[in-house]
């Protein structure tokens, strides 16, 4: 009875299955792993929307993390593919920790967003000061660009907690020997060092290379009593004679940024500073002499040194943004400040903390043997400063 019930039950089955049509057929499952993006295109420019902003980092990340990038070509244009959705577009210079800016964006799948010029101008972050010259006017080139600058003095420098308050301080040529009692040339050596020991920045030109390794006011010698930087790492002297000088941009980045690499410098001074040793290892040469290589423009993010108290500057202490150094397809490594509560995701998917390369808490170190004159043209030796104020 049991095999003839089974049986019956068997052959019901079976005629069921038969009768049932092809369009009866239960559908396959498909998931759709596409990951939706759409694009974000826009111009970068500076804070009063009159220079176009070349070599800036633009990127969002999607919600696992993964982060999308491009950089804005010398006219500050721009565009981003994104995830699709509700984004939020970072835009920076340097390391992001000086200059930077955050726009919320819907990006569309498949389609192209265009930002606003309002919506990405670069925002200045970092506080700003200056040390008045006699042949330089660097603040004038930061005005022109809608940024702001604090003029501070020689007696200043030799205050440790006035200084701190910055992030950046720029020595305008002549200004070592501007009204400046002597007797405070140690204070003053001593506290740049930790400034920059602790994440400070600073720019110096021309006859300023004193503030860096000693002397009064221009050098005319190596190893000079003074400065803080190490004797070893850079000697200049005060044998440069006035003319043009043809020049190139070695560094990619920068030419990128500018839209050019070679360019003449106008030195219309009786005399200037000429880099005649420095440490390769140091120091990175940005500009050079066509004709005989020598360099015109450095910098270093290298600085250390024993002894130095552990100092907040700036906005460092306040900042909810942290530097990270992220690798991309190619092992392009870049050097971008994100929100802090991001960090561990990123650490986790392999970017370390801290820029790229250099000391792990130095600031940057720029020295130009050429600079901005108080009068004269300085032709387009202007945008390359103007490179130097945004990358600080």
């Amino acid at each position: 009875m049991k095999k003839f019930n089974l049986l019956l039950i068997f052959i019901i089955l079976l005629s069921l299955g038969s009768c049932r049509s092809d369009s009866e057929t239960p559908a396959e499952i498909t998931i759709d792993n596409t990951i939706k993006v759409g694009k974000i295109s826009g111009k970068v420019t500076s804070q009063n929307g009159t220079k176009p902003i070349g070599g800036a980092s633009i990127f969002t990340f999607d919600e696992k993390y993964k982060i999308y990038y491009t950089t804005s070509d010398a006219d500050g244009n721009f565009i981003l593919e994104a995830p699709a959705g509700n984004q939020t577009i970072h835009i920076q210079t340097g390391d992001g920790s000086n200059f930077r800016t955050q726009v919320a964006a819907t990006v569309k799948n498949n389609e192209t967003v265009s930002l606003n010029t309002d919506q990405t101008k670069l925002n200045q972050v970092a506080k700003i000061a200056y040390v008045k010259g006699t042949y330089d006017k660097i603040e004038d080139i930061i005005q022109t660009l809608g940024y702001n600058a604090t003029e501070i003095t020689n007696a200043d420098l030799a205050n440790i907690n006035t200084i701190a308050q910055y992030d950046i301080i720029f020595l305008n040529c002549g200004s070592r020997n501007y009204n400046v009692n002597q007797s405070l040339y140690p204070a003053i050596d001593a506290n740049l060092a930790i400034f920059v020991a602790n994440g400070g920045s600073i720019y110096a030109s021309d006859w300023d290379v004193s503030y860096l390794v000693g002397g009064t006011d221009n050098t005319n010698n190596c190893s000079l009593t003074g400065g803080f930087v190490p004797d070893t790492k850079l000697c200049s002297k005060n044998t440069g004679t006035p003319g043009i000088v043809p020049a190139t941009v070695n560094n990619a980045g920068l030419s990128t940024a500018l839209g050019f690499n070679t360019v003449n410098i106008d030195f219309d001074l009786s005399s200037w500073q000429k880099i005649v040793n420095y440490d390769p290892a140091y120091w990175e040469v940005l500009v050079k002499e066509t004709s005989s290589n020598n360099a015109l423009m450095i910098r270093t993010n290298h600085f250390t040194a024993t002894g130095i108290p552990a100092t907040p500057i700036g906005n460092a202490p306040n900042s909810t943004f942290t530097t990270v150094c992220i690798t991309l397809p190619g092992n392009i490594q870049i050097s971008i400040s994100v929100p802090t509560i991001t960090v561990p995701y990123l650490v986790a998917l392999g970017a370390t903390v801290g820029p790229c390369s250099g000391s792990t808490n130095s600031g940057y170190i720029y020295y130009t043997s050429f600079h901005n004159h108080a009068t004269g043209n300085i032709g387009n030796a202007g945008v390359i400063l103007q490179y130097v104020i945004l990358n600080l």
